[in-house]
């Protein structure tokens, strides 16, 4: 009986029913000359699980494995139709599929968390040299040049849950206002996203936040709140504030009337943090430690860019960029629900190696020879054991 291989298994996560259903309603394949979109979405994700940095090697290493190409739903790859595909390809397909994997992701946890803590910030990808100047020049930044990865993580589900791809110089908070807010969620951010308006669409909403007040932020105390024996030393001030300005500048308004939470965290050699929330009810100590779990996105950029390749571009037009930065997030989540449906406890960076090392090995055909190799093992020293009486 046929096994399939781990990388086949890995793609059993993907919803294949939504992602034909994309691709058909965008009218995705048109023109493709039978190389799919499926076969180019195996391609990359292939690319980011072996971390192969070069379409030569792409080719090369895929195509010695013809023997799975079949249940895999493909076939062999030429590295110039990789490269048309990825030029000229709609990325919106695989934006959307990043999205459906999202919100598996986020069902698996759904009946085993009662806090749901989302976390927002953005990363930059410098794109520069030949090809990516025709498109990254005008919208670069005095830091950056090249493109902006803007995300809001789940920690319960320790996946992205939302993503979006802009240039270098859009500014956070523009992509922070699209977002969904889920009421009842937890959301933190740092200073960049000081926004009032959007601090009372939360509030509104029934969600809260943690973030940090900026420097020139004119607040009315009201009173102070005491704080408790096991908070003192950390806890500098938990007060009860309103916001004093109501016209910020520029015709704007600020609609937020009701009381807010100042927070200082004392910080070793360095200046106490000043938090900002709009949760009355939770400890204090308890605010300053979901703003300490903001360190996870932080950490979830280096772990992306470490392990996958959103480096290393294999296109340069700015198809092809988003491509494969999207790629990158689905064989991230594949790896994630890989791991839960199997039911795996090691690291994701210790899964990722030995998936791998192992992408085309066929697990339960390599146990049985395990097996049978251990039974004749066994039965060898059964027959040989009288020899020596």
């Amino acid at each position: 009986m046929f096994r399939i291989s781990r990388f086949a298994d890995v793609l059993k996560q993907l919803p294949r029913g939504f992602f034909d259903r994309t691709v058909a309603q965008r009218e995705a394949d048109k023109h493709r000359k039978g190389f799919s979109c499926w076969r180019q979405l195996t391609a990359m994700i292939y690319a980011q699980l072996s971390g192969v940095s070069s379409l030569r090697t792409l080719e090369s290493c895929f195509n010695a494995q013809r023997a799975h190409h079949y249940h895999l739903g493909g076939g062999q790859v030429r590295r110039t139709t990789l490269s048309d595909a990825n030029a000229k390809g709609d990325w919106q397909v695989f934006s959307q599929l990043a999205q459906a994997l999202m919100h598996k992701a986020r069902g698996s946890v759904r009946a085993e968390v009662q806090e749901f803590l989302h976390l927002i910030d953005s990363t930059s990808v410098t794109l520069k040299g030949r090809g990516f100047d025709s498109w990254t020049l005008e919208n670069r930044t005095r830091n950056t040049q090249g493109v902006k990865l803007h995300l809001l993580l789940g920690l319960a589900e320790e996946a992205p849950l939302a993503q979006w791809i802009s240039a270098a110089n859009l500014n956070d908070l523009d992509y922070a206002r699209t977002l969904a807010i889920e009421p009842g969620a937890i959301y933190v951010f740092d200073k960049a996203y000081c926004d009032y308006s959007w601090w009372w669409q939360m509030t509104q909403t029934g969600a809260r936040f943690v973030t940090r007040f900026k420097r020139n932020t004119r607040l009315q105390v009201e009173r102070e709140r005491p704080i408790p024996r096991n908070a003192q030393g950390i806890i500098l001030k938990d007060e009860l504030a309103y916001l004093s300005n109501k016209n910020p500048g520029g015709g704007r308004i600020n609609p937020y009337r009701a009381a807010l939470r100042r927070i200082e965290v004392a910080r070793e050699d360095k200046p106490p943090l000043v938090l900002a929330t709009n949760d009355l009810k939770s400890s204090a100590l308890h605010i300053a430690e979901r703003y300490k779990a903001r360190w996870q996105i932080e950490l979830f950029f280096k772990w992306i860019k470490q392990h996958l390749n959103i480096k290393c571009f294999l296109g340069r037009t700015q198809n092809a960029v988003r491509i494969q930065i999207l790629t990158a997030l689905i064989a991230y989540l594949l790896v994630v629900l890989y791991a839960k449906a199997h039911g795996i406890k090691s690291s994701l960076w210790l899964l990722l190696s030995e998936l791998r090392a192992t992408l085309f090995q066929r697990p339960e055909i390599e146990l049985h020879r395990h097996r049978r190799w251990r039974q004749q093992r066994l039965m060898q020293d059964l027959y040989q054991r009288p020899l020596f009486k």
